[in-house]
């Protein structure tokens, strides 16, 4: 049996976390690009074919600051260790999940990048998650980069011109990069079309 690399540590009570050992070698795919690259819509069909997914934390953690009368919640230095902690924390959980495939919507060294372009510095938590993200291969060293759509719709959440969205991608490429991972590039078309590709690329 395998020990299990999930970090299912509690940080109340860590001296009462059980060892954890599981069989399931569950492939976690990071599905990534930049905003407005029709990411979201690839997720929601892949969960609809039956995949497991997780969430983008960053969309989710605009959308709880917005609400709580923070607009532009990006410009706070708190933001980035926001995302980190909750990415971190949607990993662990999806973990227990009896899946052999996953698919996830950004990670960690999706945060590095927009810490990059946010001009903010990367911090000891984002530094100690992208460690973790490393050390423990948490996920597939095949990742899949969703190119521009040559456009891009602006949403509350996203305040963010086509030229910002194609500099975005290009740090997000250069991360990637820089920590290892291999880009799959997923080119426009049809949400059919890239979804097809995508399974048959983990197959």
């Amino acid at each position: 049996m395998t020990k299990c690399t999930c970090s299912a540590i509690s940080r109340d009570f860590p001296e009462k976390t059980p060892t954890i050992y599981c069989e399931n070698h569950m492939r976690r795919f990071i599905i990534t690009g930049a905003p407005g690259a029709g990411k979201t819509a690839i997720i929601r069909q892949l969960e609809l074919d039956g995949f497991s997914v997780v969430e983008e934390a960053a969309t989710d953690v605009i959308a709880a600051a917005q609400a709580q009368g923070t607009i532009q919640p990006w410009m706070h230095p708190s933001f980035i260790d926001a995302i980190a902690n909750l990415q971190r924390d949607r990993q662990i959980r999806a973990s227990f999940q009896p899946d052999e495939v996953q698919f996830h919507d950004r990670c960690a060294v999706c945060t590095a990048a927009l810490a990059v372009y946010l001009g903010h510095p990367r911090t000891a938590v984002l530094a100690g998650e992208l460690e973790r993200v490393k050390k423990e291969a948490i996920y597939q060293h095949r990742v899949f980069f969703i190119r521009n759509l040559g456009f891009i719709t602006p949403t509350e959440g996203r305040r963010i011109s086509f030229e910002e969205t194609v500099r975005f991608e290009k740090i997000h490429e250069e991360t990637y990069r820089d920590f290892g991972f291999e880009l799959v590039s997923v080119e426009p078309g049809s949400l059919v079309e890239r979804v097809s590709m995508i399974k048959a690329a983990i197959r």
